[in-house]
């Protein structure tokens, strides 16, 4: 069995569902019923056509909570909790026919991706919405959903590409999370305590004439 392909598939799941799960998991069962690729043993419920339904529905919600400034803040938060572990589990059902210990690997890998991921994504949107016009935030997006289905398709079709762009992304995300991080900083600041660092500061020293000078009989 080629190794370099269920690596390139952990890599490809976790990553992409930090960023669009339900994108992710609709493209595997897609390829899958499609004929185009077949699916690990633990991975093969992706191409159940419940799983492909809920996955397009669930989709098709976030392709739209995702343009709205805001509200995709909002739904980004939730689906911490769902992104994540998400993550882990596709990683490790790509290589379970690997072993225990790699399967194990593979979710401790698939989640901290996923999690890197995540935070990227959410921090650049929190970041975004400060733009007071919307269509930056649908072309972070519409990109978004871009990247994942063809990073998806070159996971499978293309796994030495894909783990090479894996890199360079990885470099990248290490780069911008610090940025990004001083950005959402900043960001609730101004949410929070703009108003009381405001009335903190002190009034400008006075320059025009003094009261005596004003003071005349």
């Amino acid at each position: 069995m080629d190794i370099v392909q269920p690596i390139a598939l952990a890599l490809g799941t976790s990553w992409a569902s930090g960023i669009n799960l339900y994108a992710a998991i609709l493209t595997l069962g897609i390829l899958a019923v499609t004929g185009n690729m077949v699916l690990p043993p633990d991975l093969q419920i992706l191409a159940n056509p419940l799983v492909i339904a809920a996955a397009g529905l669930m989709y098709a919600v976030e392709f739209v909570a995702d343009k709205i400034p805001g509200v995709d803040t909002l739904w980004d938060s939730i689906h911490t909790f769902v992104r994540i572990p998400a993550g882990a589990i596709l990683a490790a059902g790509a290589v379970g026919e690997m072993g225990v210990g790699v399967e194990l690997a593979a979710a401790l890998v698939g989640g901290t991706l996923a999690a890197s991921t995540h935070a990227t994504k959410a921090g650049t949107r929190a970041v975004v919405n400060t733009s007071p016009e919307p269509f930056s935030n649908w072309t972070l997006s519409i990109g978004e959903d871009v990247a994942v289905i063809a990073g998806m398709w070159a996971a499978v079709k293309h796994p030495w590409i894909f783990i090479a762009l894996l890199v360079l992304f990885i470099a990248l995300m290490i780069w911008l999370l610090p940025k990004i991080w001083r950005g959402v900083k900043r960001v609730f600041r101004w949410l929070f305590g703009g108003g009381k660092e405001e009335a903190a500061k002190p009034d400008p020293p006075a320059t025009g004439a003094t009261d005596r000078d004003d003071w005349r009989p």
